[in-house]
């Protein structure tokens, strides 16, 4: 899996995991704050884990534009 560094507004984020093809990712709370990012609104879904537990995200924060390499990219976050 490739890693990159991410740019997010004037945060920049290194070792980043590319993930092609999806437009949702997970983020832990703790990273939102440090972005500054908006607050999450609810949502209705519930992440199963690996080790069998379910977790209920915060929430999920739509279309943030960020950079990467000077290519623009709109995704949205699941916060938990």
């Amino acid at each position: 899996m490739a890693v990159i560094m991410v740019q997010i507004r004037k945060n920049f984020i290194e070792n980043v995991f590319l993930n092609v093809g999806y437009k949702v990712y997970i983020i832990m709370e703790k990273l939102k704050i440090k972005l500054r990012l908006t607050k999450p609104k609810p949502t209705p879904y519930n992440i199963h884990m690996t080790n069998q537990t379910i977790a209920k995200p915060l929430g999920l924060i739509k279309n943030i534009k960020f950079f990467v390499h000077g290519i623009l990219y709109i995704v949205s976050f699941i916060v938990i």
